[in-house]
């Protein structure tokens, strides 16, 4: 019986053992399974050796560093997608799946892209840099400033010894020459040209000596063009408050800098004709409306010279002239009146809505009197020169009467304009100082509301540093934040330390 039992074990471990053996294909499919789910797509940067390029239409070579080598398969799909030729001795970056070749149970890794290791590497860099600056916000036309139509100084930030330099100019002195140039030299290729760069445009921004920027350089690589593919040089771009025109390289060259600027120009020659108009067209377009100005103000005159002819041949007489004249000074006063009263209260509305905008009260008081003698002495040479018009008329159309109508009437028509030659100097006189009465008047009520005189008593005006925001509530600050205080004499600047409600 115990011999049998030992029989039936043997056999039970027979079949257990039989069980548990794999064949070779199995193993390497599970290995392959394994591998493939083990890792993503990678990508993997070596040297290209034992290159082959069957007539398949594959590609078959090994990938190595310093210390080690992989086989790799490219498949004819995609080799399609290559932009150059593989060759021994190149470096290069792959996009690889890892897995085991079943048929000889080698480790290899399947290609899905190829690219030359160099460049490809800045291609990644300037893309990842593009999409993180863009998701910020530094590419939106929201932020994107206007060119000046006609600026009076040009900042170039370029070479000096470069072509695009000497090709701007070229054609600004061409379009405008009346323009003036800031150059500011700065390498633009090499280890230092970024930072070189970045100081320019904080530089120009800080100086404001110039309405506009140019960025510029030739064309060449995306190595040769990587300064201004640089992070600082497009912040420094997006935080400058001129208007930026970026023109670097050729028209199929694209930047970093020429997507935060605020226009792109192709080409450093269609950055200058973007910068200043043609002179040529602005002198034609004066000339043309100097032409049609004349020819208006000539037809003008003519009309004007038909109307008085006119006006010559119904000439009514002597006596009808003097009423209508008469009761044309009636007229004009009434008009004149009117027109006062009206002056008057514009004068009002206008000095309450400049007492309600004010900052500088003693320059506005200044101003307005001065603008109010200005008028006054206009008001008096008008009246001036109507009343000596007038009495010209009256002394020719006394001559006249004196050899057409009795003496009598002629003398009675003289004192009745007499007399309305006195009341006019006293309207005159009696407006002029209600005028200046009421300048005097609104001249204190100004003084009496200038918050220059409230700071004479001791207090401020409190504005953040950086904008003209005044602070009236603790609410409206943090700690850390930077003031500026207004005082009677002179301005303060603080920091915020504390904050909190009164």
């Amino acid at each position: 019986m115990a011999s049998q039992n030992t029989s039936d074990q043997q056999g039970t471990l027979a079949n257990r053992a039989v069980k548990e053996v794999y064949p070779v294909s199995r193993i390497v499919r599970e290995a392959r399974m394994l591998l493939e789910g083990s890792f993503p797509l990678i990508w993997v940067e070596g040297e290209i050796s034992n290159l082959a390029m069957p007539g398949s239409g594959h590609i078959y070579f090994t990938l190595k560093d310093e210390v080690a080598q992989v086989r790799c398969a490219m498949f004819r799909n995609r080799n399609r997608q290559l932009r150059f030729t593989p060759e021994n001795g190149m470096q290069v970056l792959l996009r690889v799946r890892v897995t085991l070749y079943e048929g000889r149970g080698e480790f290899q890794l399947v290609v899905e892209h190829m690219e030359e290791a160099g460049s490809g590497a800045l291609q990644r860099a300037y893309e990842a840099l593009k999409q993180r600056l863009g998701q910020e916000g530094l590419f939106d036309e929201a932020h994107k400033k206007p060119i000046p139509a006609m600026p009076a100084t040009i900042g170039i930030i370029s070479s000096p010894d470069g072509a695009a330099v000497h090709d701007i100019l070229s054609v600004l002195k061409r379009r405008f020459p009346a323009v003036d140039v800031i150059l500011y030299p700065v390498a633009v290729q090499g280890e230092m040209s970024a930072r070189q760069l970045v100081e320019a445009v904080k530089l120009a921004d800080s100086r404001r000596d110039c309405d506009l920027l140019i960025i510029s350089r030739g064309g060449g690589s995306l190595e040769d063009l990587w300064s201004f593919n640089d992070e600082q040089l497009a912040r420094a771009i997006y935080d400058c408050e001129l208007p930026v025109i970026s023109a670097v390289g050729h028209e199929v060259d694209f930047t970093i800098a020429d997507f935060v600027a605020d226009v792109r120009a192709p080409t450093p020659s269609a950055a200058a004709e973007m910068a200043v108009p043609d002179a040529k067209q602005l002198l034609a377009t004066v000339n043309n409306l100097m032409q049609r100005l004349t020819a208006r103000i000539q037809q003008w005159l003519a009309g004007e010279q038909r109307h008085l002819l006119h006006l010559q041949r119904r000439l009514p007489r002597p006596d009808l002239q003097i009423r209508q004249q008469t009761q044309s000074l009636n007229q004009f006063k009434r008009m004149l009146d009117v027109a006062w009263l009206r002056q008057q209260q514009n004068r009002a509305q206008r000095v309450d809505y400049l007492a309600a905008r004010l900052k500088h009260p003693q320059a506005q008081i200044d101003s307005q009197h001065a603008r109010l003698n200005n008028l006054l002495h206009r008001l008096q040479t008008a009246f001036r020169a109507q009343q000596k018009q007038a009495e010209q008329w009256v002394s020719t159309l006394q001559s006249r009467l004196r050899r057409q109508l009795p003496l009598q009437q002629v003398a009675a028509q003289q004192q009745h304009v007499s007399g309305l030659k006195r009341q006019l100097d006293k309207l005159i006189q009696g407006q002029l100082t209600s005028a200046e009465a009421m300048l005097t008047q609104h001249m204190r009520t100004l003084a009496a509301v200038s918050p220059l005189n409230t700071l004479e008593r001791g207090y401020s005006i409190t504005r953040f540093a950086d904008s003209e925001e005044v602070i009236t509530r603790s609410e409206q600050v943090k700690p850390g934040d930077a003031l500026r205080i207004k005082l009677h004499q002179g301005e303060i600047d603080c920091e915020v330390k504390s904050a909190g409600k009164q």
